[in-house]
């Protein structure tokens, strides 16, 4: 279907102006589309005092604005203004094909005060008693057919040129409003789009310091209303670097990877997991009051989910492990820098004890060979 030229958007804020404005509105009119237009917050606040004005100018018992579902063929009114002598209601329904709003878009006829003689075979119509008839329709993106503006009446009434130049341009305000909500709507979807990826590592999906550091208080809040503690383990992967080193950076990033989905399969969905950075995990978890058995039950945990053996590309490592260390968080504390700040002091010290252990097993293998 073409779209009329003589249907086209007027461009605004020129529209609105006296001097240029092609609809010749009094001061009062004029004043309450301006007022219409400074207070709409929303399409609806901005639709319904136009279906007023509308009414005024027009002279016709209602005004409606609708909405044309393409893949269902329905028409659906979206917002009227009616006196008591035609009804239009709201959330009203109609076929498509049997609408008024299609003769008038198809015959480019989009004023008819004989509607009973015209287009009698309109069954919607014919119910509804209208005798006279307006609209202009809603175009947006172009040539994207969202809805209609109309007028209908009763009875016979001449439409003034004003009425369907007034018609025409309040259906232009009506779509630039629907293009500035669509519009925000994207931009709010981008923005929670991204706001969304700085929270997150891109090359593990968990969440990155930032995203902890957002979920931390969030757990502390759960933990304080079950009467329980937060505990945090802080992951460092002793060995990455030789790992990287000795069979490049796409065997490297393949580890961290199954190392954060080890570490999502064995834990709990409620837990939160991050990769803190480079080489390092941060698991925080709720637990019971029994700190160190606790601590103890979480480090050994992960441990075993962190050690075993990885295919990483064209070759596979045996990992001995990681080094961590746990802090807990007791109930009614918030600090959560200074847990995160004990659990990397925790992991430090395991990450020794791991390293003097491995010397003096050297020190007694040398000494039982020697």
């Amino acid at each position: 279907m073409e779209r009329s030229d003589r249907f086209q958007s007027h461009h605004l804020p020129g529209a609105f102006m006296r001097s240029k404005s092609p609809v010749f509105l009094d001061d009062a009119l004029f004043d309450q589309l301006a007022a219409a237009l400074l207070e709409a917050s929303d399409l609806e606040g901005l639709v319904r005092p136009l279906l007023n004005l509308l009414q005024t100018i027009t002279g016709l018992e209602s005004t409606y604005f609708t909405t044309i579902d393409p893949t269902r063929q329905i028409q659906t009114v979206l917002y009227a203004q009616n006196t008591d002598r035609l009804f239009i209601p709201e959330g009203a329904q109609a076929d498509w094909q049997d609408t008024l709003c299609k003769r008038a878009l198809e015959q480019d006829r989009h004023v008819n005060n004989d509607v009973a003689q015209t287009w009698g075979d309109s069954a919607a119509a014919q119910a509804l008693g209208i005798a006279t008839y307006a609209s202009a329709p809603i175009y947006v993106a172009e040539d994207e057919l969202y809805g209609t503006l109309c007028a209908a009446g009763g009875s016979r009434v001449d439409l003034s040129p004003k009425a369907l130049q007034s018609l025409k341009l309040f259906a232009s305000i009506i779509a630039r409003q629907i293009e500035r909500e669509r519009l925000i709507a994207l931009l709010q979807q981008e923005n929670a789009h991204l706001s969304q990826n700085s929270l997150l590592d891109p090359l593990t999906g968990l969440l990155n310091r930032r995203g902890l550091e957002a979920q931390l208080p969030r757990l502390q809040a759960q933990a304080d209303r079950q009467s329980c503690c937060v505990m945090v383990a802080f992951i460092d992967l002793d060995g990455f670097k030789e790992i990287n080193d000795r069979h490049g950076h796409p065997a490297g990033d393949a580890f961290l990877r199954q190392v954060g989905q080890r570490l999502q399969g064995g834990l709990r969905s409620s837990d939160v997991i991050a990769r803190y950075g480079g080489d390092e995990f941060v698991v925080a978890v709720c637990a019971g009051q029994q700190e160190a058995q606790q601590e103890s039950v979480l480090r050994d945990r992960l441990f075993a989910l962190t050690r075993g053996l990885y295919a990483l590309e064209q070759t596979r490592v045996d990992y001995p492990g990681a080094s961590i260390g746990v802090a807990t968080c007791r109930q009614g504390s918030s600090d959560i820098h200074d847990l995160l700040k004990r659990a990397d002091q925790a992991m430090y010290a395991h990450k020794r004890q791991r390293k003097l252990r491995v010397v003096t097993q050297a020190s007694s293998h040398r000494a039982s060979t020697g």
